[in-house]
């Protein structure tokens, strides 16, 4: 068996992991790398691999970074199965559609701009027309239903706990008499969260390929992210700012109307208006609110066992169209505004941004991750010269993080993790989806609880698995 790391090496974008056995070439992921443009344009363009050579497709979640370059797969020669959950599936017929739009929409800017510096324009990675061809390859299947995918490989999904559908891969493969349990944790969510369940920990593994995008980091105490919210709307609100979020449309968006549902509920922030301007964000909503099994116990205490929308309520409004998501420019009263995309890399934000960020009374809160040389990231670490749509811009409204809101576990979470498997059969860990200083600091702690043989591979690193491991 052979594992190579297409993506997602030594950078937190990007995913995809290509297994070789019993002469079939399966595929973990197919997301886009995101960062400076240009690199992210030949990157994605670019598969390591030849996609008409890869047998199947098992995808974790419907995250961009994990989904998003599935089209473009197709496009170059991809003809077999994507296995997903439902759930999955149905989040990504409307997040490829949407990306698909976006390249198209944000291109036209930023060709623009490539017209007047005499550059030649960029072509998007893919159409409407290949994501439609795509969704015909996707194969919904439940959460802890065993199935075959190849000779000798057996799959199932457990619950990753990260977003609505999302799920750990736990590979059994016999390979010429040898035995393997493979785990793919995707992207492992947070115990105690709203909305997901906890996670169900991939156990009794040989071999374990994860994320650490939060290797050396602790999150805030989820207790306390209500009322940190509630006094940053509260202090925002009471000098005549606006709220401006940045925020995934899938996830973190959904989240975030949680928590300010409930703080309207009991009266601990202002009567202000509240927008999620993001028709990618409406319609995961509406995924959302088809999957009510799939949400957790705390949710149904709160709101669904009162038969109250978790997701709508007076002051929220879900904008669509965009000449009402203009409008919003036009506003000076205070309000919040929720949009996509969460690295400020495309998407309505980029204009939110445009209007908001020079005004000292406006807050720029974050509510989650954002990769190296993102535009999120060059403003969380502190940039004042910026760029929005290749426009030089300075930012001077407030600019708060908010690390507690992140749907992935941190580094004592992602430890108690592996630790449910014993350093005595767990014999390989490689670590993805981390930045170098994450990542190399989560395998000291790896080591340190006994598990030594922990790999942190490099962009197009292959391994060979071939030591026999005993059947269980």
């Amino acid at each position: 068996m052979q594992i190579q790391f297409c993506g997602a090496a030594q950078t937190v974008t990007g995913s995809q992991i290509l297994i070789t056995v019993n002469g079939k070439k399966i595929l973990l992921e197919c997301g886009l790398f995101q960062g400076r443009r240009q690199e992210t344009y030949e990157k994605n363009h670019n598969f390591i691999f030849d996609p008409s050579e890869v047998d199947l497709l098992i995808l974790s979640h419907a995250h961009i970074d994990h989904s998003g370059n599935i089209p473009n797969l197709v496009r170059q020669g991809f003809k077999g199965s994507i296995y997903a959950t439902p759930a999955t599936i149905d989040l990504c017929k409307i997040m490829l559609r949407d990306s698909a739009f976006l390249q198209e929409k944000d291109l036209e800017w930023v060709n623009k701009i490539r017209r007047r510096q005499h550059l030649p324009e960029m072509e998007p990675l893919y159409s409407m027309r290949h994501v439609e061809a795509a969704m015909d390859q996707f194969v919904g299947i439940d959460f802890d239903r065993g199935f075959t995918i190849a000779p000798g490989v057996e799959a199932m999904f457990r619950d990753a706990g990260h977003i609505l559908g999302s799920a750990g891969i736990h590979l059994e493969i016999n390979e010429d008499g040898e035995y393997y349990r493979l785990g793919f944790t995707g992207d492992i969510g947070r115990p105690d969260m709203p909305l997901t369940h906890d996670p169900n920990v991939l156990r009794d593994l040989d071999i374990l390929i994860m994320e650490c995008t939060y290797g050396n980091r602790h999150h805030g105490e989820t207790i306390d992210i209500e009322e940190e919210l509630a006094s940053s709307i509260r202090d925002t609100a009471a000098i005549g700012g606006k709220i401006i979020i940045p925020s995934f449309a899938v996830g973190r968006t959904q989240q975030l109307v949680y928590f300010l549902h409930k703080l309207f509920n009991q009266n601990r922030i202002p009567d202000m208006p509240v927008y999620v301007d993001s028709p990618l964000a409406c319609n995961a909503t509406e995924v959302f609110r088809s999957y009510p099994n799939y949400l957790d116990r705390e949710t149904k205490r709160v709101f669904l066992n009162d038969h109250e929308d978790p997701f709508g309520f007076r002051r929220l409004t879900y904008i669509h169209d965009v000449n009402d998501s203009k409008k919003l420019n036009g506003q000076s009263f205070p309000h919040i505004i929720i949009s996509g995309s969460g690295m400020a890399e495309g998407g309505r934000i980029l204009h939110h941004l445009r209007n908001n960020i020079h005004n000292q009374r406006n807050l720029l809160l974050f509510v989650g991750f954002a990769a190296k040389d993102t535009l999120a990231r060059k403003i969380m670490d502190g940039n004042k010269q910026i760029k929005i749509f290749g426009e030089e811009h300075t930012v001077r409204c407030k600019v708060k993080v908010m690390d507690a809101f992140s749907a992935h576990a941190d580094r004592r979470e992602l430890l108690d993790y592996v630790s449910l498997n014993t350093p005595e059969r767990l014999k390989h860990i490689y670590l993805i989806h981390g930045e170098p200083d994450q990542a190399l600091s989560f395998k000291d702690g790896l080591r340190s609880k006994g598990f030594q043989n922990v790999h942190y591979p490099t962009l197009g690193e292959c391994v060979e698995i071939s030591k026999p491991v005993p059947a269980s």
